[in-house]
């Protein structure tokens, strides 16, 4: 059973932003996954690393759609990405010099974070998105 199931809630009416939100919630139900099967420590490092890599896709489809539109909230909603590109770089940084990082912080971290991104954030630029043409 997944940690988290995809659901309308999450939806941001924008088709290919939905689907980068569910690879995303995908990688945080890979690690739990892995996780349940006292696989967590091995699998956290690989999984830090995917997070990284696809947000930075994620983010900049995000922003490179918020700049093309002028969205009123462009630099506050950087801002964010910015901030979680920095706490899970250092993640790896901290994964990568042998220091200790519990499996479940990490979880518990991604999946607070993307939650509330989504149902906080992303959602106040659904609207604007549809009205400019973006589903």
């Amino acid at each position: 059973m997944a940690l988290i199931d995809w659901n309308d809630d999450f939806s941001v009416k924008v088709k290919s932003i939905d689907q980068q939100h569910k690879k995303l919630l995908g990688l945080i139900n890979d690690l739990h996954s892995a996780m349940k099967q006292g696989k967590g420590k091995n699998a956290v490092n690989k999984i830090v690393h995917e997070v990284i890599v696809y947000t930075q896709i994620h983010f900049s489809h995000e922003e490179d759609l918020m700049k093309k539109l002028a969205y009123p909230d462009y630099l506050k909603h950087k801002a964010q990405h910015d901030a979680l590109v920095k706490q899970v770089t250092d993640i790896e940084e901290n994964l990568n010099a042998g220091k200790v990082v519990l499996s479940q912080d990490v979880l518990t971290f991604l999946k607070k974070w993307l939650i509330e991104h989504i149902l906080d954030s992303d959602k106040n630029y659904s609207a604007y998105f549809n009205s400019n043409g973006i589903y």
